[in-house]
């Protein structure tokens, strides 16, 4: 059981039937009145976002999540195949589940995928990527001012700003959680 109290950032816990993940809180304790948690909270299922005040004193149970590790094989249509590197079972996550994870999914790599009564939810991705440039604009001469980007396109479909000297062919390195370009890798 977990308590109301004992809510923390990235806790999951079930709530009204389903497995919920708390992405803010604040405890308040007023000079009158019960100490109470305002928390905001997102469905793992739906993704859904909700902000609720609970007594320090309620408490909710664990949800049934599971965490494997699962090799991603290829995608077909708007589905995404991950086979388990223990068991070869095969699932398919849906593109709307995955979201922009999608885009920095290479095939053959393992990664951590989130099941919750044997559905996927949701998969855990590096805090970077390495992918190669496919497609780049050409670099226009002149353009030495700072912070100046060009378009261009990776080999997963994702397009993203890249600084000029960037050209078709070079490992560039991007975050994860922005989807932004970091710097050229070998």
């Amino acid at each position: 059981m977990i308590s109301a109290g004992d809510l923390r950032k990235n806790m999951k816990l079930m709530y009204e039937g389903g497995p919920w993940v708390v992405v803010d809180f604040l405890h308040v304790k007023m000079a009158r009145g019960r100490p109470h948690v305002k928390a905001k909270m997102k469905n793992l299922i739906t993704g859904n976002v909700i902000e609720k005040s609970f007594l320090t004193t309620e408490s909710f149970d664990q949800p049934d999540l599971e965490s494997r590790n699962m090799q991603f094989l290829y995608e077909q249509g708007d589905e995404y195949f991950f086979m388990d590197s223990k068991t070869f079972d095969q699932i398919g996550v849906k593109a709307d589940t995955l979201g922009d994870s999608r885009w920095y999914l290479m095939e053959n790599e393992e990664y951590s995928v989130l099941l919750y009564q044997g559905n996927p939810l949701s998969v855990d991705l590096p805090a970077s990527v390495i992918l190669t440039v496919t497609e780049s604009e050409p670099a226009v001469k002149g353009d030495t001012v700072s912070n100046i980007t060009k378009a261009a396109t990776v080999e997963t479909g994702l397009q993203i700003k890249v600084p000029p000297f960037v050209k078709e062919g070079d490992k560039v390195k991007i975050d994860t959680r922005t989807g932004e370009y970091i710097e050229r890798a070998n």
